[in-house]
């Protein structure tokens, strides 16, 4: 099935098809990295300790088929659960940014037409992440960063 040509811009998220849904995605590796959330003001944190399946190079997962069945915790966004879980996206994501009513950023991989459009930008992690596994749970506020945009 082929994507309609700038659906991004006509297509209500509930309305897109899956192919649509997932060409959103910009491959910026950032909901992939594991977050902090302040119980009393409910600021989010990024840091830079990534989910134990995302390839610091690509910044996709390594497990995307199987990824909930690896890590029960990973979230599957769809367009019924978005308005729960944009918050803790982001704040280049297009699922949050189309949520929202705004456009997509002008190095967007739709926009493009380069997968590694995101990359060149600087707003990908790429080279930025330490692996879960390597990092304590409590240790994880030593590595908060700024969300490169």
């Amino acid at each position: 099935m082929s994507r309609r040509e700038k659906f991004w811009e006509t297509v209500p998220l509930a309305k897109m098809t899956e192919e649509e849904w997932e060409a959103l995605c910009d491959g910026c590796g950032k909901c992939c990295l594991n977050k902090i959330e302040d119980a009393d003001t409910g600021e989010v944190f990024l840091t830079r300790v990534a989910c134990r399946l995302l390839d610091d190079h690509s910044c996709q997962c390594g497990q995307y088929a199987i990824r909930k069945r690896l890590v029960p915790e990973c979230i599957q966004l769809t367009p019924e659960n978005i308005a729960d879980h944009a918050y803790w996206m982001p704040t280049t994501c297009a699922y949050r940014l189309l949520w929202q009513g705004r456009p997509l950023p002008g190095w967007h991989p739709l926009l493009t037409g380069d997968p590694e459009s995101t990359h060149a930008a600087g707003v990908s992690v790429r080279g930025r992440t330490v692996p879960e596994f390597e990092v304590d749970e409590e240790d994880w506020e030593d590595h908060i960063i700024e969300e490169p945009d």
